[in-house]
């Protein structure tokens, strides 16, 4: 069902792993030309997008009281899942609170940097075909976490022009009370420049689509913050022959159901894996409801042969996937060769769904080969750390000739001077 590729030439890798959702000038255009109208005329350019791509043109963008007394509608086993799944983020990311750091760097001489929250921080929350209120978890707890105080929610409203009630239960959970119905880069945009409904913030969280990655991207050239590149979602599986099969096809499946352009990639040393993957997909791509999502993503994937694992291992650490599952034996020796990926999920029991809803990690991660230089979101994401220094007097007469010396050598007096009047001084 996806394309095998059997043995490439290391040349060819950098072409055969090229993404298939990669930006377009005339994506680019439109995507500036709605950043342009939200920036310009606010709610009344919001309202014409929502007539636009929504159907609909609501008076007010913020979530009504009947929506959020829907949320109660929550069947009471998704409830017990939302509020697991929270406990685990929470417990995973409480660990991750960076520490503040206090060193005399030498006699008199004190250094510091204390970690603070950013104040106000934007959360886009993709909806559309899935409303993915465990995007809302897995960002709304280190955001609290991390002491943020005001939180943002953008989130595309549903055919029926309301927000699913299990995003608006996630959300009563964490505190969170300022959510606002509106999709795609005209949400982005209103988060980052504010308008009359939504207020301003200071950094961009969350994957979406092509349009909403390219906002972000281009935001970021106007000196607004956002977290990584994570758009169209992917994964990738190494795998030899002690893999289970239907495991491996079961992954590759659920990842490729995110969306027509998602990609899944299949790296193995075995094409008998190969084969009866193949098999697998067949047989289980058949009784599942997105299977039309589906079978569009898989026209983008590929199997790929090689030689042996440890040529697998340099192709994936290549790709840098979103993704990586290791389905091979000692799958813990291979995952210390991996330097390139987002998240990893070792061995034959470690689904990929287990850390998009509920191990404790965090599902927003660098895509489309940015895992090579960005991490996924942790709690520091949402925090900045100042560093402060204060010198005693025997401290600056103590450093005094290394400070003078270098700003001289760089030719700036001024810098000289502003420690020689305090040496003079005494």
């Amino acid at each position: 069902m996806i394309a095998t590729i059997a043995y490439p030439d290391p040349a060819q890798w950098e072409t055969l792993l090229k993404r298939p959702a990669a930006g377009n000038p005339e994506l680019k255009r439109q995507v500036r030309s709605i950043l342009s109208s939200v920036k310009t005329t606010g709610d009344a350019a919001l309202r014409d997008y929502a007539a636009r791509f929504d159907g609909r043109a609501p008076d007010s963008f913020g979530v009504t009281a009947e929506e959020w007394a829907a949320a109660d509608t929550v069947s009471d086993t998704l409830k017990a899942a939302i509020r697991t799944a929270a406990g685990n983020i929470g417990k995973f990311h409480s660990a991750q609170l960076p520490q503040e750091i206090i060193v005399e760097t030498m006699p008199g001489v004190l250094c510091r940097s204390r970690p603070v929250p950013i104040e106000k921080v934007g959360l886009y929350i993709p909806g559309g075909t899935a409303p993915l209120f465990s995007t809302l978890l897995m960002l709304g707890v280190p955001a609290q976490i991390a002491g943020c105080r005001e939180i943002i929610v953008c989130t595309p409203p549903g055919a029926d022009g309301t927000v699913a009630p299990a995003v608006l239960f996630a959300a009563r959970e964490l505190g969170i009370d300022k959510v606002y119905k509106l999709g795609g880069a005209q949400a982005v945009a209103a988060m980052a420049y504010g308008t009359e409904s939504v207020p301003q913030v200071y950094k961009l969280f969350g994957p979406g689509n092509a349009y909403v990655t390219c906002a972000k991207m281009l935001l970021q050239t106007e000196g607004i913050a956002i977290d990584m590149p994570a758009g169209p979602s992917e994964v990738a599986v190494l795998a030899d022959d002690s893999c289970v099969p239907a495991y491996v096809a079961a992954d590759l499946l659920s990842q490729a159901e995110h969306g027509a352009d998602s990609q899944v990639l299949l790296v193995t040393d075995s094409r008998a894996v190969i084969d009866a993957v193949s098999s697998e997909l067949a047989t289980q791509l058949q009784t599942l409801p997105r299977a039309a999502f589906i079978r569009e993503s898989l026209r983008y994937s590929k199997a790929i042969l090689v030689h042996h694992i440890t040529e697998g291992i340099a192709l994936v650490n290549r790709y840098a996937p979103e993704h990586l599952i290791i389905a091979c034996r000692d799958e813990r020796s291979v995952a210390d060769r991996i330097t390139n990926a987002g998240s990893v999920f070792l061995g034959h029991y470690t689904p990929e769904s287990a850390g998009d809803y509920a191990s404790g990690t965090n599902h927003t991660l660098p895509t489309n080969g940015y895992a090579r230089a960005c991490s996924g979101v942790t709690t520091a994401s949402f925090m900045k750390t100042i560093s402060f220094q204060q010198l005693t007097p025997a401290g600056l007469e103590a450093l005094a000739p290394t400070v003078i010396a270098m700003a001289e050598a760089e030719g700036l007096e001024a810098h000289a001077r502003a420690v020689r009047v305090r040496l003079s001084s005494r």
